[in-house]
């Protein structure tokens, strides 16, 4: 069964939601480790969102709620967040409701800015992130594979997908009001990663020129070499030459001393965790835009075209449902098959020896043997008819879903047939 915890903008302090960020990830492996019946988990956590995806067994009566606390327990260890504070922010969604949930997220439906861009990659790299600590599943590999798919069918189909919904560009919106001209405006960009990057095309969109980067890693050198722009070595000197201020890297990056005047300037801070001590928002000179100032001022969503995307992603996460329902016949009609098949190869090689070729051309003839069932079957569940499949399995082959696999006996009895 699938389980999703999720805390949000909606109900959760952008000061909670940045510590989960921080701790909440490396969690999973222990999450999955740790438990009976958490067969795989996936973590997202991003500046305005925290989600765990979680595939469970449910061996006994309560297994779900023993899930959710033990995931609240390893996400407010790991993360620093009281147990009673993580479970008055996070909303529980179990079963069929978690793929239009992730659906809706992964398109941008749920974000302070409704389609936003950058919500499906953040999604994409938290699965990836999975998958290379071995905390995924089978189940929760497909589901975010489906949930990438339907995103990009929201952006081609909807016109929820247009060009230059960002937090990024709501930011830079923000700050237009306080910014005269753009083309005369001394630019300084703190980070050198993809979010980074995306900044600067907003900034070059708006019309700014003088942008130069500084990176508290050292990699300013190679992210300017790329996009063609100067770069920094000293925060304090870089500051103290610029107007405006936009940082977007992992860690904290300025502080109090790194402030050296108080000419007026603007600092712009996009990152999770904080990038700007908040004690600069207090310093002679300095207007501070934060990640928890942008999200209020964040636009009123297109009425038709969430609608639009919400009848998209309801059909996309019906399919999904009704897809999963049939999966364990597939399974039992496939490992049905392939037991016969090895069965055969077995009494094949004890009577002709060497059989590879032999070997390939049945193996490959019991995979396009199965493609077309398969593909029937998926099609059932969408039309509402999956049981058919498992029925007809059931009446022809004996086999169904959670049933014995018993290993066909075949050999003896053809051996005296051919003797």
């Amino acid at each position: 069964m699938l389980l999703c915890l999720t805390a949000n903008h909606q109900n959760a302090s952008f000061d909670l939601l940045e510590k989960l960020s921080i701790g909440a990830p490396a969690a999973a492996s222990s999450l999955v480790s740790g438990s009976a019946f958490v067969t795989g988990a996936v973590v997202l956590a991003t500046c305005n969102r925290f989600e765990a995806y979680l595939d469970i067994d449910e061996p006994l009566t309560g297994a779900t709620a023993v899930a959710v606390q033990s995931t609240i327990d390893a996400m407010s260890y790991a993360s620093g967040v009281q147990p009673d504070e993580l479970r008055r922010s996070v909303t529980v969604i179990t079963g069929d409701a978690v793929a239009g949930h992730l659906f809706s997220v992964t398109a941008g439906l749920e974000s302070v800015v409704v389609g936003e861009d950058e919500i499906s990659g953040q999604v994409g790299r938290a699965l990836e992130s999975a998958r290379a600590s071995g905390t995924t599943s089978s189940t929760l590999d497909t589901l975010f594979q489906n949930a990438a798919r339907t995103s990009r069918d929201v952006k081609n189909h909807t016109s929820l997908g247009g060009a230059g919904r960002s937090l990024v560009r709501l930011a830079l919106e923000l700050a237009s009001s306080r910014v005269t001209d753009w083309a005369q405006t001394r630019v300084l960009l703190v980070g050198t990663g993809q979010y980074a990057a995306t900044t600067l095309a907003a900034l070059r969109d708006r019309g700014a020129v003088d942008v130069r980067v500084f990176s508290p890693s050292g990699r300013a050198a190679k992210f300017a070499a790329k996009y063609g722009i100067d770069f920094e070595t000293t925060l304090s000197t870089a500051i103290a030459a610029s107007d405006v201020v936009v940082t977007c890297t992992s860690t904290m990056a300025v502080s109090t001393t790194d402030v050296t005047d108080d000419t007026r300037r603007l600092v712009i801070d996009l990152g999770l965790p904080r990038n700007v001590d908040p004690a600069v928002a207090l310093m002679p000179g300095i207007e501070l835009l934060d990640l928890d100032l942008i999200s209020k001022h964040a636009p009123v969503e297109a009425l038709t075209a969430a609608t639009d995307a919400r009848a998209l992603i309801g059909d996309a996460a019906a399919s999904f449902t009704s897809a999963a329902t049939v999966e364990p016949a597939i399974v039992a009609f496939r490992s049905h098959i392939f037991d016969l098949l090895d069965a055969e190869i077995e009494r094949a090689e004890r009577r002709a020896g060497d059989t590879t070729d032999t070997v390939a051309a049945l193996r490959h003839l019991a995979g396009v043997l199965l493609h077309g069932p398969s593909v029937r079957a998926r099609e059932l569940a969408r039309e509402g008819r999956g049981d058919e499949f498992a029925a007809a399995l059931d009446a022809l082959y004996g086999v169904g879903p959670g049933a014995a696999v018993v290993r066909p006996v075949l050999a003896a009895e053809d051996d005296e047939l051919a003797g």
